[in-house]
């Protein structure tokens, strides 16, 4: 047993590090050859490592947007190693890395300069590939650490201060190139986040309900595969035949869903389940440590 966990556990930190690797050669594609020549910006630290590359490009030795991506990184690595684990460190610090050398490899392409076809696709690129990589159970650096770590420290989002942070971004980018390619940068952080919760998925919660004559079976089966708390109900009554059965509540992210189908088809496969998406819940839900 021993064996085969070191064998999994080498087989995950190898897919990690290779999911790192494909996000750095994605994020590369999208800013080499749709953000610069389409004169847009990212979200984030990408979208501040670009602000600082266009502010010092008139300078005798510009700071290239690959290099700032790096190193406004490196104090966030820090936070990353304190707060949030080693391990998601090490991958953090692989994912951005790997970002930051293939954008400084991968050399430009111009396949296109209009705005909004570079605003578009670069989104659906980085967005896919942001997707992938959290997916993947590693991040992609910047404002992901800040989030990750102010969760576990007070058990709130950041979602206003990212907010603000990509409004900066968006203003800057009407104030380096005009007002036009505020509009341009804003829509491609829309698409951008809408891609990346179509591939990530773990974030999306997602209310089951069970009607089921096993319900024994079922709450051993799903806590085996899930580690889920189940509300349970007795007494309920089948209209049809009028018998007994017991009704089970639980809530689990949209990425659990195919367990949840094996659970079931293990325990009771007539069981009736009923599945609401997009909830939104108060009080404490387990999330896997990074």
């Amino acid at each position: 047993m021993n064996e085969l966990q070191k064998i999994w556990k080498r087989h995950a930190y190898i897919s990690r590090a290779s999911t790192a690797f494909i996000y750095g050669i994605l994020v590369s594609v999208a800013m080499n050859f749709f953000w610069t020549p389409g004169k847009i910006y990212s979200s984030g630290v990408t979208g501040a490592a670009q602000l600082v590359a266009s502010l010092t490009a008139h300078w005798q030795h510009p700071l290239s947007a690959a290099l700032m991506l790096f190193v406004l990184n490196v104090p966030l690595f820090g936070l990353a190693w304190k707060e949030i684990g080693h391990r998601f460190t090490v991958f953090t610090f692989i994912a951005v890395v790997c970002s930051s050398v293939m954008i400084k490899v991968i050399k430009p392409v111009t396949l296109t300069t209009d705005p909004i076809i570079c605003s578009i696709f670069g989104a659906v690129i980085n967005g896919f590939g942001t997707g992938l990589a959290l997916k993947n159970g590693i991040s992609t650096g910047g404002l992901d650490i800040l989030g990750l770590t102010l969760r576990k420290l007070t058990g709130k989002n950041i979602g206003t201060f990212n907010l603000l942070f990509n409004a900066l971004i968006v203003f800057a980018a009407g104030a380096v190139y005009g007002w036009p390619y505020a509009f341009y940068s804003a829509m491609g952080l829309f698409v951008n986040a809408r891609v990346m919760d179509m591939v990530y998925t773990r974030q999306q919660k997602m209310q089951v309900m069970i009607v089921t004559t096993k319900p024994k079976s079922v709450i051993d089966c799903i806590q085996n595969h899930l580690r889920r708390g189940i509300t349970i109900v007795h007494g309920a009554e089948g209209a049809y035949k009028h018998d007994e059965k017991t009704i089970l509540f639980t809530v689990i992210s949209r990425y659990e869903q195919p367990e949840l189908k094996m659970a079931m088809e293990e325990s009771d496969p007539h069981a009736f389940v009923s599945i609401a998406d997009n909830v939104h819940i108060m009080g404490h839900f387990y999330e896997p440590e990074p």
